[in-house]
């Protein structure tokens, strides 16, 4: 058969017309970047045809919220005034709600014809992480929920330093063993994401070793409840090393040194002559 005997069907024109005409509008849809906004609008269609059908959205159960708001959850999950049960994406709405950091788990399920349940698990605040001036409220974990602005959370131990918010929970533990100590700490700072030091709330530096860092909070608990070495006028202790603990007196301390032996000098002088 020649191709010049071949005869097109007679509705081949329009649907060719037709494929153009559409093709046409979509490039200028995307041209145009209003994909978007047309997927809206079909989306608010076939929900309003769900709801016409009672599938509207007519309550929702909430449970476990402390920290979100229900409208944050609300909008997190996908819940408006024109969402309809039957299309709501449970899977999707569960991953948005754990997308919020304080959120550590949801739950999302639908009870037909007209209910949702949202159930979630928030994170418990742990510490208070100081990173490059700015103050974050975190959990156990190391997850950062949020930044500080409930003073709620002031009383929660403050970590200082890159890494310190992974770490926290661990080293925190250890420094629970001993209450008195933790009692005096203002902040704990980890040096070079290896070691601690602790700041205390009378302005003297505890510098801890990268190991055995237990023993070494012994040895600081047996010099204070023997010599009440926290309390005294000193700017530092130094336990970096396992068989000897320094300390590095504070500048006034150091200047009154000074002077007490340079007197015992001149009076020893003066003996002599």
């Amino acid at each position: 058969m020649r191709m010049a005997d071949l005869r097109p069907p007679r509705w081949a024109g329009a649907a060719a017309s037709a494929l153009l005409i559409l093709a046409s509008i979509g490039y200028g849809v995307a041209k145009g970047g209003h994909g978007p906004m047309i997927a809206g609008y079909l989306t608010d269609a076939r929900d309003a045809a769900a709801n016409a059908a009672g599938f509207r959205i007519a309550g929702v159960s909430l449970s476990g919220e402390k920290q979100v708001s229900r409208a944050e959850i609300f909008a997190a999950a996908g819940v408006t005034a024109r969402a309809s049960l039957l299309f709501l994406d449970v899977d999707h709405a569960r991953a948005c709600l754990k997308a919020i950091p304080w959120i550590a788990d949801a739950t999302v399920r639908k009870l037909y014809p007209d209910r949702l349940q949202i159930t979630v698990t928030e994170r418990d605040a742990f510490a208070l992480w100081q990173l490059d001036g700015k103050v974050s409220v975190i959990s156990a974990d190391g997850t950062v929920v949020g930044p500080l602005v409930d003073w709620h959370f002031a009383h929660l131990p403050l970590v200082v330093g890159a890494g310190a918010a992974a770490q926290a929970q661990d080293f925190l533990a250890v420094l629970d063993a001993h209450p008195d100590i933790r009692r005096q700490v203002r902040a704990s700072v980890l040096v070079a994401e290896r070691r601690w030091n602790l700041k205390l709330k009378n302005g003297v530096d505890v510098r801890l070793p990268e190991s055995d860092v237990a023993q070494a909070l012994d040895r600081l608990a047996d010099l204070d409840r023997d010599k009440r070495l926290i309390g005294r006028d000193i700017a530092a202790i130094d336990l970096r090393l396992p068989d000897r603990v320094s300390v590095t007196l504070s500048d006034e301390a150091a200047e009154a040194r000074a002077e007490a032996f340079k007197d015992k000098k001149v009076k020893h002088k003066g003996g002599d002559a």
